[in-house]
Formats: C-alpha cells, sequence, structure tokens
C-alpha cells in the first residue's frame, strides 16, 4: 500500500499518460513530477521539478532538488520519459534521451533509497506473433525500427545499471482513451469520417490485430505496481493490455458503421503500392502523408497480448475494452469535429464534410 508519506517520482509528468498518473497517485502519496515543462496546474500533494534527460547536470540537479524536498527516500520511480518520432526514421535523441538519460536517471538514484523502478517501455519490443496466438513476456524480443530498439536497449541498460534497486520493465499495449489520444486510431477515424480512398485499404493481412489499452486500466496497473512493490521479483517484465484485440478488417468495418452507418468495405493492397501512394503525397500532392514506409513494413505484424501474468500478480484486468469505447470516440468526433482533431493533433482543415451531416 502507499500513504501520504510515501514519496514517487514521474518522469514525463507533463504528458498524457504522465499528468494522468500524477493525478491519481495524488491521492495517497507525496508526488514529484519530472519533466522539461511544467503542467498548467498540479494537484495537491504534487510538486514539479524541471528534468532534462539529454543533460548529465540538468539530471544531478533536478535529483538534488528532490533530495532538498523530500530527503534520500523515495518509494517508486516510474519513468515514463523518453523520445518518439513517428517518422520511422533514426534519431540522435533516441540515444540521447531515451537509453542515456535513463542512464543517468539510475546514475543519479544510486545515492538514494529507492524501493521500485518502473521503466516504460512497450508491448512492440517482442516479435510479433501470427493471428490466433497470443503473446506473453517469454515470445523473445525483435529489433526492428529505431523507437523498438531504443527500447529494448534501454531495457537491458536498465538491468544493467539497476544496482540494488528492484524493477519492472513495464510493456504497455496502445494506449488511448474516449477521445481517442491514439495517433494510429485516430488517423484511421480521420480518413473514414472524410471518406477517403484510403480507408478502404491496408497493406496488409486483414486478419492481424494489435491489443490496445485504456489510460486509465494503465494508470490502474502502474498503481498497483506501486502498492505491491514488495511483493514483486527484483526483475519483473510485464505486458499489460485488453486480451480482445480486434482485427483490422473488423475494427474499420465498425468504425465505418458507428460514423456512416454503412457497411464499409476494406481490400488489402501490395505493400508497394501503398508506399508508392504516400510517396506521392508527400512529393506531388504537397501533403505530409502519416503514413510512413516503416508502418507498410509492419502492416502485418499480429500482437495480440495474453496479460495473465499482470492478472495473477496485481490481480489486475481492464476494465474497458476497445470496441465498447470506439462508440463514444466517434460520438465525441460527431458532436464536436473541430475539437476532436484538435484533440488528436489532426489538421482541422481536413474537415470538409457539411456540419449537419449527421
Amino acid at each position: 500500500m502507499t500513504s501520504t508519506s510515501d514519496i514517487i517520482l514521474v518522469t514525463g509528468s507533463s504528458g498524457f499518460i504522465g499528468s494522468k498518473l500524477v493525478e491519481r497517485l495524488a491521492r495517497q502519496a507525496q508526488v514529484v513530477g519530472l519533466d522539461v515543462k511544467e503542467p498548467a496546474q498540479l494537484p495537491e500533494n504534487a510538486s514539479f521539478v524541471e528534468l532534462d534527460l539529454a543533460s548529465d547536470e540538468g539530471v544531478a540537479q533536478a535529483l538534488d532538488q528532490v533530495r532538498e524536498m523530500h530527503g534520500e527516500r523515495i518509494t517508486s520511480v516510474v519513468h515514463l520519459a523518453a523520445f518518439f518520432d513517428l517518422s520511422g526514421e533514426p534519431h540522435p535523441l533516441y540515444d540521447e534521451v531515451t537509453v542515456r538519460g535513463t542512464e543517468r536517471l539510475l546514475r543519479n538514484l544510486q545515492s538514494f533509497e529507492v524501493e521500485q523502478f518502473i521503466y516504460s517501455s512497450t508491448m512492440l519490443v517482442h516479435a510479433p506473433g501470427k493471428p490466433g496466438e497470443r503473446i506473453t513476456e517469454e515470445q523473445p524480443l525483435m529489433r526492428k525500427f529505431p523507437y523498438r530498439n531504443s527500447k529494448i536497449e534501454t531495457e537491458a541498460l536498465v538491468r544493467e545499471r539497476r544496482g540494488s534497486i528492484p524493477v519492472v520493465l513495464f510493456r504497455p499495449a496502445g494506449v488511448y482513451d474516449d477521445m481517442c489520444h491514439s495517433a494510429f486510431l485516430a488517423h484511421q477515424i480521420a480518413r473514414t469520417y472524410e471518406r477517403s480512398p484510403k480507408s478502404h485499404v491496408y497493406p496488409g493481412d486483414l486478419t492481424t490485430a494489435q491489443s490496445f489499452i485504456h489510460v486509465e486500466d494503465l494508470v490502474d496497473a502502474l498503481v498497483r505496481l506501486i502498492e505491491r512493490r514488495r511483493e514483486l521479483p527484483e526483475e519483473l517484465e510485464l505486458l499489460v493490455g485488453e486480451p480482445e484485440a480486434i482485427p483490422y478488417e473488423a475494427l474499420q468495418r465498425q468504425i465505418g458503421r458507428l460514423l456512416h452507418d454503412e457497411d464499409w468495405q476494406v481490400w488489402q493492397v501490395p505493400k508497394a503500392l501503398a508506399k508508392s501512394g504516400a510517396w506521392l503525397e508527400d512529393k506531388t500532392m504537397g501533403e505530409d502523408s502519416f503514413v510512413k514506409p516503416w508502418m507498410v513494413d509492419a502492416a502485418d505484424d499480429d500482437y495480440t497480448l495474453d496479460p495473465s501474468r499482470a492478472k495473477e500478480l496485481l490481480d489486475w484486468q481492464p476494465q474497458h475494452a476497445l470496441y465498447k469505447s470506439l462508440p463514444k470516440m466517434i460520438q465525441a468526433l460527431k458532436d464536436d469535429p473541430e475539437g476532436w482533431y484538435a484533440a488528436n493533433d489532426l489538421d482541422p482543415g481536413r474537415l470538409d464534410l457539411p456540419k449537419d451531416r449527421f
């Protein structure tokens, strides 16, 4: 359990997940949010310390400030901060922030009494399965694309540099909420809302699926990890996600029915054709295509999770399901298209449908 005397550090605290985790933890503990930017507001029992993971001095100064505020004992560090880029191209910040930044953080934490370090990785460190299979923590890791590589490398670093600090390698599925806030899902919904021809094609096996997790369920899993920290192994790998993963075709058809009350048809297209179409958008139509070559290459990857370890160790299971949350997402889009597009970082200029369409 946790109490108001417990000190919990959350890196990436101003982000989508971090801000919700800070709000939840602050109900029962003293929380220090660490990030490069300060949030607009903080809940009671929470404070903010600026943290630049790319700087040796910045990390040392941030933790010195934590020590001045709360002393040497830290209940848990939830490390969410990392670099992510949808381009799929190598970027120096994967090493400087994600890998070396975690190294800096762990090195400076060695002078504290830390009960737990939770590293937020991703289910994508695992090799994909095949449709109908479920991925467990025993599934081998697979280096593929810069983002996934950075997570695999950082996981290895955490094991090597943790010292005596117990660690959790936390591997969540794709995160969403009732407004969506999932880049891939938001673009899929927007393409269908706009009746784009691209919503009728997919460059991969239409039966492949990927698990998702509602942000409230993810936060709940993290809280349970902290509460049960003394009962867990010194090193723990943990997958969290919904066991019901919707195949791409079924997901697209559901989106089409919810938006337009139509039986939305989807056809598989060759990967070369999909890449050519994206290239044309980028180079000849003056548009920055969301679909990148790496996404086409990954279109056959199936990530249907088996979260039974989380259920066994944490008594955790998701209280949401994507197929039940989709109607709420779609209704939010219908009620306020401009607001929904803005919330999901989509260009509102794409909204050319009549406002009374629905």
